[in-house]
């Protein structure tokens, strides 16, 4: 899909040439140049063998650990955690360059400037919120802090605050500019007669909600006196903010990851306990907004890091959290463990109790791989010595392992087998698999299988072409090799840099742009020519296959002896250009 963010692929080109992407990179990490490119060790993740390497040429750079990648734009926005149009502004005062008018249209300016607003509104407030909490008048949310343990540290990492009342902080922000309708746009603010605003947060403590880009969007604020409201209350969704989508305390995990690495990430269920852990040494902790973890929370943690631990409460609710985490983070690829949390208890409950931190650093080092924590948790709830209580047990258990891979299956079979004395041969019966075991042939084509060597086989073509690899058969009409991707294939062909078509498609969040620009051309076994010609005949088969059964359709259905005639030819010259490998009625 294009995109447009306000100024022309024109004018991006000419900032990106201007700002040479070495140059750039090279103030952030030590490069040494090999050949045409430029290695260093990636300032993504913690590394010591270089694995991140610079394309001058194509204005890209890629990590082979990490697999973070992108432009010159994309990098300044990863490495200084600021959006687009931050990087657009630094990259032009670096290059002298005036920044031109936004090119787009009404509604997209005027999304813009919404957020823009909004923006501005929250870094004000948050700020103010957080000078308030060391004033005389705060003395409630500091006798609340103490008892939390709460020390200085975290309370500046985190930005916490307090609300004096409903209308001090209403009236520092009038004071600073602001109009009482950008206060209410943003959440700040709420009105009860469309007239007189209040502090949404008022008499709270306050926890700024920060994104990646470590830009306040909204805040969670927890009453500290008795009262007929939730405990706990959050900005309502505005254009910079929806729960479902925010992780607290995320903007501190990528600046983790910048200057120690990750080897994981920890997920606990609210900002209390993530604060907690931080003060107990745990800074990979992080937590979703709102009443449960979301797909959404697992793609913005995937983007740092694979490897995560849900650590949620020891209580019923808590077990119920992980079983849908577990869903969300296998639908999400990600290596997950579960760390089990003591009956009843919560990580800062955990970390307050004697010995704390070691106890907490004994739960996750002993966090269980997901079908060890399953077979655990249905154990638990099950008496395996009563027939029922087994029964209950295998059919619970089973039920999950079917949805393992065939090797996890038969990995855990013993297991079962031990805890309830059933033969394996009756559990994979009942797990409906084969009692004898099966032997996979060994691949030796180059190419992958049907089921999914088309998608393979497309995604190298393309790739191949948006790196100019001098093996493109530059006779081909592309369009009618892969029809389905004529438009990707004109955009294409408009780039002559790879790094260009960052400008014109959301290569960040689009798959299968990702596929192409990232594709691993050394995954490919033997020729790439080779592997081209034989992507670009499977294709072209498939095609004329799909034409012979539409003659032959044809064929069938006519009850004229001339025209049926007609379409056996045709199935034959069909044929024909299938045996002698004829690609001519694909040529441009």
């Amino acid at each position: 899909m294009a995109i447009n963010r306000g100024f022309t692929p024109e004018w991006l080109d000419e900032l990106k040439r201007k700002n040479d992407i070495v140059s750039v990179v090279s103030k952030y990490v030590q490069l040494e140049q090999r050949g045409s490119k430029f290695w260093g060790c990636c300032p993504f993740h913690h590394e010591k063998t270089p694995s991140f390497c610079v394309d001058p040429y194509e204005g890209l750079f890629h990590c082979f650990g990490c697999k973070e990648g992108g432009d010159l734009i994309s990098f300044v926005q990863k490495i200084e955690s600021c959006d687009f149009h931050e990087a657009i502004t630094r990259l032009a005062e670096n290059a002298k360059m005036p920044l031109p008018e936004l090119v787009a249209d009404d509604s997209i300016i005027k999304r813009k400037k919404e957020k823009d607003s909004i923006l501005k509104v929250l870094d004000a407030a948050y700020k103010h919120y957080h000078e308030n909490l060391y004033k005389p008048e705060a003395k409630p949310a500091q006798d609340y802090i103490k008892t939390r343990g709460f020390t200085r540290h975290e309370l500046d990492d985190f930005a916490i605050g307090y609300s004096f009342d409903w209308n001090e902080m209403i009236n520092y922000l009038l004071s600073q500019g602001f109009s009482k309708q950008q206060l209410l746009a943003a959440g700040v603010a709420q009105t009860k007669d469309g007239n007189r605003i209040y502090d949404a947060m008022a008499e709270r403590l306050v926890f700024p909600i920060f994104n990646s880009f470590g830009e306040c969007v909204a805040f969670s604020a927890r009453a500290l006196q008795k009262t007929d409201f939730a405990k706990y209350k959050n900005t309502a969704e505005t254009p910079v903010f929806q729960k479902g989508k925010t992780v607290f305390g995320i903007h501190l995990l990528k600046r983790l990851k910048q200057e120690k690495g990750l080897e994981n990430i920890i997920i606990v269920e609210g900002q209390i306990d993530v604060i907690s852990m931080h003060r107990g040494g745990f800074k990979n902790t992080v937590a979703g907004l709102g009443t449960a973890f979301t797909a959404d929370h697992a793609r913005e943690l995937k983007k740092l890091c694979n490897n995560v631990i849900l650590c949620f409460d020891g209580d019923e609710a808590g077990e119920k959290a992980t079983l849908r985490a577990i869903d969300i983070m296998r639908n999400a690829d990600m290596n997950t463990k579960i760390a089990v949390m003591p009956n009843g208890q919560d990580p800062d409950e955990v970390l307050k109790s004697e010995n704390g931190k070691e106890k907490m650093q004994k739960i996750i080092d002993s966090a269980k791989p997901i079908m060890d924590y399953y077979i655990d948790s249905f154990k638990a709830k099950n008496d395996l010595s009563k027939p029922d209580g087994k029964a209950n047990f295998v059919k619970s258990v089973l039920e999950r392992l079917k949805t393992f891979s065939q090797p996890e299956q038969e990995a855990y079979l013993p297991k079962i087998r031990d805890l309830t004395n059933m033969p394996i041969d009756m559990l994979r019966r009942n797990l409906g698999m084969n009692i004898m075991p099966t032997f996979e042939k060994k691949e030796e084509k180059v190419l992958p299988t049907r089921i999914n060597g088309n998608k393979r086989a497309e995604n190298f073509i393309l790739a191949s072409i948006l790196h100019k690899k001098p093996f493109v058969d530059k006779r081909l009409d592309y369009k009618k090799l892969i029809d389905s991707r004529a438009n990707e294939i004109d955009i294409i062909d408009s780039v002559s840099k790879v790094s260009s078509l960052f400008d014109i498609v959301d290569v960040e969040n689009e798959p299968f742009w990702q596929d192409i620009v990232y594709f691993d051309f050394a995954e490919v076994k033997g020729s790439d020519e080779v592997y081209f010609n034989e992507c670009v005949w499977s294709l072209a088969e498939e095609k004329y296959k799909q034409i012979k059964d539409e003659i032959m359709a044809k064929y069938k259905l006519s009850q004229d002896l001339n025209e049926r005639r007609t379409y056996l030819v045709s199935a034959q010259e069909v044929d024909k250009k299938i045996r002698e490998k004829n690609l001519e009625d694909f040529y441009a």
